[in-house]
């Protein structure tokens, strides 16, 4: 069983430039958790069963991450879900 728990995320968006700014901030998020983990973008995407340019366009704010693949990008860095998305406003 997968139990799934996060706290509420509420996000007020009113344009197209604040969405490429969430995602921005969500690679930027990923690239910090990795670099403190001394992981290269080859290691993370392995871990993460992804491929290394997918989690190169991710870090650079270019794709709107799946759920699926947040949750793939959380357990290879060994954090929760919520904690990529810490300090999104």
């Amino acid at each position: 069983m997968l139990l799934i728990v996060c706290r509420p995320i509420v996000f007020k968006l009113s344009s197209f430039r604040e969405l490429k700014a969430i995602r921005e901030h969500f690679g930027h998020r990923i690239r910090e958790l990795r670099s403190t983990l001394g992981l290269s973008q080859e290691q993370l995407a392995d871990a993460a069963g992804l491929h290394r340019t997918y989690i190169g366009s991710v870090e650079r704010g270019e794709r709107n991450v799946s759920l699926q693949n947040i949750v793939a990008i959380a357990r290879a860095l060994n954090v929760t879900p919520s904690i990529l998305f810490n300090d999104i406003k």
